[in-house]
């Protein structure tokens, strides 16, 4: 059986590593916002090319917290693609605000720059631009709109670690970008685990106050905060697989090349642009006969996942709250979309043995 995912094996490479970083962590007796949360926040950042990183709890809690810090009016309206998964609507329903939803290119998934400007009202605050599978959005005229519109712009990034658009990485753009470092992720603690990027000074503490009680000194709290901090075990545990978070991309890409140049075209194959560096997060695919096809790999030992099989305005939790426009581009992506295998632990051998299945279909 090839697995579509196996976390015991994709860590398994840092085995030593990460028993070292957790004994570290508990000699230390800092459990909370003690060194090697500041040390991952420095590398980070570095990493990306920002000036700050703050670690939060949760990918989620990293659009909230970016949110919260602009002091937004209560149900302000905020863009978000109508594919993005739940998270993203999730943290905008939490901090007061409406999102509105804006269809995605059918050929990238993510958000239609084309279809942003004609969803913009006057009480429009933000943007967030989902880079969405591993692919960075279109950003340059997602930039000049939230410039023109006075808009503030924020970056979702929980799935491109390491992504870049025309040399620069996804989560350098914004304001406010948002990671999420749950453990499938390129980049993926052992845990939930968050942090929001940003160039600005004020912002960085302001969410650092926000991620601790409102607090900014021990028992004396500025704002309403959250609790919302990443661990100092997920920390350490971060930095190990950040030094090798590169070669794990380059990895990636070469399974999804495989795919790329081998599978036929009777599949929809995510398109390759050289002013876009994929980090392939998930390798999906679409075919009008999805589910079939699934059930066909599952009974020839392949195992698959959909990201995501009901778009948000169809979700039962959404029904009251969405809009309810069509959004037939969502649609079509959310029924037809299949997510293959393409860990860094699968090998060639495995990814080949996909597509002789596939081809067969």
């Amino acid at each position: 059986m090839i697995e579509y995912e196996n976390l015991r094996e994709v860590n398994k490479p840092f085995l030593n590593e990460l028993r070292m970083s957790f004994e570290a962590a508990l000699d230390s007796g800092k459990y909370i916002l003690g060194s090697a949360v500041q040390q991952f926040e420095t590398e980070f950042a570095a990493y990306c090319g920002v000036k700050y990183c703050v670690g939060v709890a949760s990918g989620l809690d990293a659009i909230l917290l970016s949110l919260r810090s602009f002091g937004f009016r209560p149900h302000s309206e905020v863009i978000v693609p109508s594919n993005t998964y739940i998270a993203t609507i999730l943290a905008v329903l939490h901090a007061g605000l409406k999102p509105v939803l804006v269809e995605p290119d059918i050929r990238t998934y993510n958000i239609d720059p084309g279809k942003i400007t004609e969803k913009v009202t006057r009480n429009t605050v933000a943007i967030i631009a989902v880079h969405l599978y591993g692919k960075a959005c279109d950003m340059d005229p997602i930039i000049d709109i939230s410039r023109e519109n006075g808009l503030a712009l924020i970056e979702d990034c929980a799935q491109a670690h390491g992504a870049t658009y025309r040399g620069k990485k996804a989560g350098s753009f914004g304001q406010c970008n948002a990671f999420s470092f749950y453990p499938t992720k390129n980049l993926g603690a052992l845990g939930d685990a968050g942090a929001v990027l940003t160039d600005d000074e004020t912002t960085a503490s302001k969410i650092r106050v926000l991620r601790n009680y409102g607090s900014r000194e021990k028992y004396y709290n500025e704002v309403v905060g959250y609790n919302s901090r990443l661990d100092e075990i997920q920390a350490g545990f971060l930095s190990v697989k950040l030094r090798r978070l590169d070669e794990l991309n380059r990895r990636k890409r070469q399974l999804a090349r495989l795919y790329l140049e081998n599978l036929k075209d009777g599949f929809v194959k995510p398109v390759v642009d050289d002013e876009y560096f994929d980090v392939y997060h998930i390798f999906n695919i679409r075919h009008p006969e999805r589910d079939r096809l699934r059930e066909y790999l599952l009974n020839h030992d392949v195992k698959t996942d959909i990201h995501y099989p009901v778009p948000p305005h169809k979700q039962e939790a959404m029904r009251s709250i969405l809009d309810h426009y069509a959004y037939p581009i969502s649609e079509e992506i959310h029924s037809t979309t299949l997510s293959l295998p393409v860990s860094s632990y699968h090998t060639e051998d495995d990814i080949y043995r996909v597509i002789e299945v596939l081809q067969k279909f």
